[in-house]
């Protein structure tokens, strides 16, 4: 039961970082799972990809396509509805973050 709880807080982290890099700069699945195995979330990419769908879908990401070395490559992007989102997410991290440090 504790992993799944675990579980569940963690893919909202991971959902921040996406927001947060795709601010930054396009991204793409491959790169993102390297990104977050990085910062010690090991996940693959039948978990990745859903989020990705997901905050697309919910208009927080947008996606263009590009050929790179002959195969198609899906580009995400913040949206400013994303942009918005991730900024109260932040807000309110850091505030929940003060109080129970």
């Amino acid at each position: 039961m504790q992993e799944q709880i675990t579980r569940k807080f963690l893919l909202g982290f991971i959902s921040i970082h996406i927001l947060h890099h795709a601010k930054e700069e396009p991204i793409y699945g491959s790169w993102m799972l390297d990104e977050l195995k990085h910062h010690g979330y090991d996940i693959s990419p039948g978990t990745l990809y859903p989020i990705l769908h997901s905050l697309e879908s919910s208009g927080l990401l947008s996606k263009e396509e590009k050929v790179v070395e002959g195969k198609v490559r899906k580009y995400y992007s913040i949206t400013k509805k994303g942009q918005e989102t991730l900024e109260e997410t932040v807000a309110k991290a850091k505030e929940l973050f003060d109080e129970i440090k």
